[in-house]
C-alpha cells in the first residue's frame, strides 16, 4: 500500500498485522502503577484511607479507587495526595517512574533468558 505523502499509516493498522511483533510484556498504565505506589506509602505508614484521604482533602472512597487504578487523578490532586503522605509530586513521580524501569529490566531480563521455541508448517 503506498502512501499519500502528507499521510500515514497507523501503528497496528492493517499494514502492520503482516509484522510479527516482538513479544513484550504489557506496560502497565500509569494510573496503576501511581496507585499502586500510594497505596505503598500509606501502608508503610499504618494509615488508613479514611486518615489520608482526609489529610489530602478527598474521600476514601476516591482514594480507593485511585490506588487501585481505576481513576485518573489530576496533577493537583496527586500532588495532595503526595503532601499527605510526606512526599513531593517530584518525589513520588521519581519513585513511580523508577517502578516501571524495574519492570521494564525485570521483563528484559527474563525475555533473554526464556528459550525461543519456532514452529514450523509441514
Amino acid at each position: 500500500m503506498t502512501e499519500h505523502p502528507r499521510l500515514h499509516s497507523i501503528p497496528g493498522g492493517r499494514d502492520d498485522r503482516t509484522r510479527r511483533p516482538e513479544p513484550s510484556a504489557p506496560e502497565p498504565l500509569w494510573r496503576e502503577a501511581l496507585g499502586e505506589r500510594l497505596r505503598a506509602l500509606r501502608q508503610e505508614q499504618r494509615e488508613t484511607l479514611v486518615e489520608t484521604a482526609g489529610r489530602a482533602g478527598i474521600s476514601p472512597q476516591y482514594l480507593s479507587e485511585v490506588e487501585r487504578g481505576r481513576k485518573e487523578p489530576s496533577s493537583e490532586m496527586i500532588a495532595a495526595l503526595a503532601g499527605a503522605l510526606g512526599t513531593t509530586l517530584g518525589g513520588l513521580t521519581e519513585q513511580v517512574a523508577e517502578e516501571l524501569r524495574g519492570r521494564r529490566h525485570a521483563y528484559q531480563r527474563r525475555s533473554k533468558a526464556a528459550p525461543t521455541m519456532l514452529l514450523r508448517a509441514a
